[in-house]
């Protein structure tokens, strides 16, 4: 019988399939690691750079400034090497100024190269800790772990999708074991609420069912200590938020996901569109989780669900989606063929390579939006070609609170 990380077939075959694996993950990790060479050499930054919002919104917070204001922001930012026309921001809630406000006390020059090495840490030790969740064995899963391409490009520009990947991992690594930390450790998914809404709904159903109060109380603890944080770096930090989020017109970007895709075929100036997909994958949530409340498994169901968030989230980049590294690695460590990996790591450098080759802007949206879908497609064929894991299933009185 087949077990994770071994794969029935002949030798010919699975030698091709390795040549894949590794030539894909090779071609991504060659093309990060020339991005960060750049960044290493030059100590600018590309003019899609997160980190350049992050580093001017960590200058203005030392100095006790606006980390939202326009007249300044876009100043820091080229002087930091930004390219890009206009201001950028930190579009993350205020209680995440914390993280970014270190960086106020160094020059963009000196602390770029650190950060990236950061979101590289942060992904190496999201891997480090699913593989005694899922049962990650040989190099073939732990390779196609560390080269994801939506973590790989956080670690390029610096982006934070990477915190809150670690906030998910933490969460399916210790929710039963360690609820109150597991519960703390959702407050780094706080910072890209967005991307859970399905995610976010069942969570709270199911803590209520499974009375997972411990899990609530990390959570909250979590988040009002965050929030303390930030009101004492910056005291106006909420209502400067609220100003900017009203002003920003973010809403109207051309942001590559089907709620959007939704709003323009329909109506542009509707912006409550947007929501449509992620209200109707809410829906769905529920009535697939409604039926498996009684043994609910948050690794087997809650993969799917992940999943199916990414797809119908109202705002989500390619690096958003490093939050399906989870639910990829889960099925890929259950027994199946190394042509379901092969397949996998193919993926890997489609999504690594098309959105190099687009025209105009229509192309370079659409060069962008099919990568959600994807992955999600990717795993139901993964997923049917071995039985579900009945075994990591959990009652829901397993997190009650229990006398003494």
């Amino acid at each position: 019988m087949a077990t994770a990380g071994t794969f029935p077939g002949n030798s010919r075959t699975s030698a091709f399939a390795d040549l894949i694996i590794g030539v894909a993950c090779g071609i991504v990790l060659v093309v990060t690691a020339l991005f960060l060479a750049v960044l290493a050499q030059k100590g600018g930054l590309p003019s899609s750079c997160d980190f350049a919002s992050y580093w001017a919104t960590g200058q203005q917070l030392v100095h006790h400034a606006n980390p939202w204001d326009a007249s300044v922001m876009g100043n820091l930012e080229r002087t930091a090497g930004y390219t890009g026309q206009g201001s950028y921001y930190m579009r993350n809630p205020p209680w995440a100024l914390p993280l970014v406000f270190p960086l106020g006390w160094v020059s963009a020059r000196t602390a770029v190269l650190p950060w990236s090495l950061l979101m590289l840490a942060l992904l190496l030790l999201s891997v480090h800790l699913l593989r005694p969740v899922l049962g990650l064995t040989g190099w073939r899963l732990r390779l196609l772990g560390c080269c994801f391409p939506p973590a790989l490009q956080c670690v390029v520009v610096g982006q934070t999708s990477l915190f809150v990947l670690l906030g998910l991992v933490l969460f399916l690594r210790f929710h039963r074991t360690r609820p109150v930390w597991a519960g703390a450790a959702l407050w780094l998914c706080t910072l890209k609420p967005h991307l859970f809404l399905p995610f976010g709904v069942v969570l709270l159903l199911w803590i209520v069912l499974a009375r997972g109060y411990r899990i609530l109380a990390g959570a909250a603890a979590a988040a009002a200590l965050s929030c303390l944080a930030a009101l004492s770096i910056d005291p106006a930090a909420f209502s400067q938020y609220w100003q900017w989020a009203h002003a920003s017109g973010i809403s109207t970007q051309p942001v590559p996901c089907f709620g959007v895709l939704l709003r323009n075929l329909i109506a542009p100036g509707a912006e409550w569109l947007v929501f449509v997909p992620a209200a109707i994958a809410c829906v769905w949530a529920v009535a697939y989780f409604w039926p498996r409340r009684r043994h609910w498994s948050w690794l087997d169901h809650g993969s799917l669900l992940m999943l199916v968030s990414i797809l119908a989230a109202p705002y989500c980049f390619l690096f958003d989606q490093s939050l399906a590294l989870p639910a990829l690695l889960f099925a890929a460590s259950r027994p199946a063929s190394r042509r379901m990996l092969s397949s996998l790591a193919a993926l890997y450098l489609l999504v690594e390579l098309v959105p190099w080759f687009h025209f105009g802007p229509r192309t370079f949206f659409l060069s962008w939006l099919w990568q959600a879908p994807a992955w999600l497609v990717w795993y139901v064929l993964a997923r049917r070609s071995h039985p579900p894991l009945r075994e990591s299933a959990a009652p829901l009185a397993a997190l009650a609170p229990t006398a003494g």
